[in-house]
């Protein structure tokens, strides 16, 4: 059996070792503790790489893999160390994890932000080290009633907004990059205009850092905000301008900064710290022993993923420009190529074309899309190297047909993609659509009404509807120690049902053969993602 060699570059949680442990297609390679020379060695024929901060994905890194390598998973957000333009060049994709600390970035933020109304680290310093009880020095303000604009309503902004409201904030967001829908269906005001955010108690930020954040909140910004206001940062240095901050606190403008990253880390000796209205961290937002752990996990998926070429989650060089789409486009992405995949699998002989239907604000994407449908159902084919750029022409070489349509808004689903694979046996159709940011699910599979995640094992099993199937089935896996995670059925007018088994483990031919022998059986079919 063919195995996809996975190196782990630097340290990770070892729950992250032990998924790629348990792979049996994964030959998974620790090699945290090399020498960062030796590693060259060692990296050279493998399909994908995890690295962190301690290893620089430079120009030695990529000559010792190009040619080789699929793609390098950076576990955590930052890829400064990484040289995204030369992997690029030479196609290896580079992801990051950048959601598997939001809440303790969420949390951290909210720290701040009752510690600046309250003077907590202060207070605390004042009896604990200096022994002075001095309850009338210690007035603080409350978070109730206070407008709060948040800056950037992602993923940890929206998480902050959430929170926000519970403590009866009046929040209101400002992110062109989002639709307002996703600020007003939790309760918070959005506004396109800059002004209104700029006028609140209280402003935290939360974009990445980038030509347009970088400095974004500056001095003729803070001039137009309130006296006394409070700023928050637990995103990234630099997006406020430090010397205006500094300038702001010093003239009681600004009544206290809440700051977890500086422009400059490790920032010891700035002159923030000399400040007494100012609460600090030295870069603690995915320092929680649960984001560790998600990360470790979210990293190892992500790189079994990428081997396998079954999706390339959070892919940073995507040949898409990120800041022309909205937020809701990546994960539906992301899912499309798993159904790609997924339709090949069950559908295995020659692809004769690839139709993608789109219904809802997504149709707006189709050739997007299409592209990444085309490298999941590609994804398998042997002696082929299928990625973002070369999909469309590797179709075209193998007489593949790729076409799309847009067709008219669902009565049910906001978002619904309908990918339709066609080979010389015959055709597999499936919808599928996100609930919430990040909940893919398989709603339709050739006209059978499902609910299915697209992961793991899955066994298709279309039988005629009579009674007595489901137990056969049941009784039949556990006789071949087959372990049932998920059973999902979907019936037809026709008579007919299909059951999508999710199993904890691989299944043999033999057990797929006996399943296909069962006399209510029309046809079984089996994927793993």
């Amino acid at each position: 059996m063919e195995k996809f060699k996975i190196v782990v570059c630097d340290h990770i949680h070892e729950e992250g070792l032990n998924l790629l442990r348990r792979d049996d297609k994964i030959d998974m390679v620790f090699a945290a503790d090399m020498d960062k020379t030796a590693l060259l060695d060692v990296i050279k024929d493998a399909d994908v790489a995890i690295t962190r901060s301690s290893t620089d994905v430079d120009e030695k890194f990529i000559n010792a893999v190009k040619g080789k390598m699929k793609a390098i998973v950076r576990a955590g957000v930052g890829v400064d160390n990484v040289d995204i333009p030369g992997c690029s060049k030479e196609g290896i994709i580079v992801m990051n994890v950048p959601t598997a600390n939001t809440i303790a970035a969420v949390e951290l933020t909210m720290t701040h932000m009752l510690s600046c109304m309250r003077m907590f680290p202060y207070s605390h310093d004042h009896l604990k080290n200096q022994r002075i009880w001095k309850r009338e020095k210690w007035y603080g303000y409350e978070l109730k009633g206070k407008k709060l604009g948040v800056i950037g309503f992602g993923n940890i902004g929206s998480r902050v907004g959430i929170r926000s409201k519970a403590f009866e904030m009046d929040v209101i967001a400002y992110d062109p990059y989002i639709h307002p829908s996703k600020a007003t269906d939790v309760g918070v005001k959005y506004t396109t205009n800059f002004d209104d955010i700029l006028a609140c108690d209280i402003i935290t930020i939360h974009t990445p850092k980038n030509k347009e954040t970088v400095g974004m909140i500056g001095a003729d910004e803070i001039a137009k905000m309130k006296d006394g206001v409070v700023l928050i940062n637990c995103a990234r240095g630099g997006l406020y301008d430090e010397e205006a901050l500094y300038d702001g606190l010093t003239s009681g403008k600004i009544r206290f900064a809440g700051i977890d990253v500086f422009n400059k880390e490790p920032a010891i000796d700035h002159k923030l710290l000399d400040l007494d209205n100012v609460t600090v961290s030295p870069h603690l937002g995915a320092n929680t022993f649960e984001s560790q752990y998600n990360i470790a996990v979210e990293a190892a998926q992500q790189a079994i993923e990428a081997a396998k070429g079954i999706a390339y989650p959070h892919a940073l060089n995507l040949p898409i420009d990120e800041t022309k789409i909205p937020a809701f486009v990546k994960p539906f992405l992301e899912m499309v190529q798993k159904i790609g995949f997924l339709s090949a699998q069950i559908n295995k002989a020659p692809i004769v074309s690839i139709k993608v239907s789109g219904r809802g604000d997504i149709a707006e994407y189709l050739p997007s899309l299409a592209t990444f449908v085309t490298v999941g159902a590609l994804a398998d084919m042997s002696g082929e190297t299928i990625n973002y750029v070369n999909a469309d022409f590797v179709a075209k070489e193998r007489g593949i047909k790729v076409e799309t349509e847009e067709l008219p808004e669902s009565p049910v689903y906001k978002n619904l993609v309908t990918v339709k694979l066609t080979t010389d046996k015959e055709a597999i159709e499936l919808s599928a659509t996100m609930f919430g940011d990040d909940v893919q699910r398989i709603v339709d599979i050739n006209g059978f009404g499902v609910d299915v995640e697209p992961t793991g094992n899955m066994i298709l099993f279309k039988n005629t509807d009579v009674p007595g199937v489901i137990g056969q089935v049941g009784t039949l896996l556990g006789a071949h120690n087959v372990n049932i995670a998920d059973f999902r059925l979907g019936r037809n007018k026709n008579g007919e049902a299909l059951a999508v088994i999710i199993v904890d483990s691989s299944v043999s031919d033999k057990t797929l053969k006996e399943l296909s022998a069962l006399n209510a059986c029309i046809s079984v079919s089996y994927a793993r993602i």
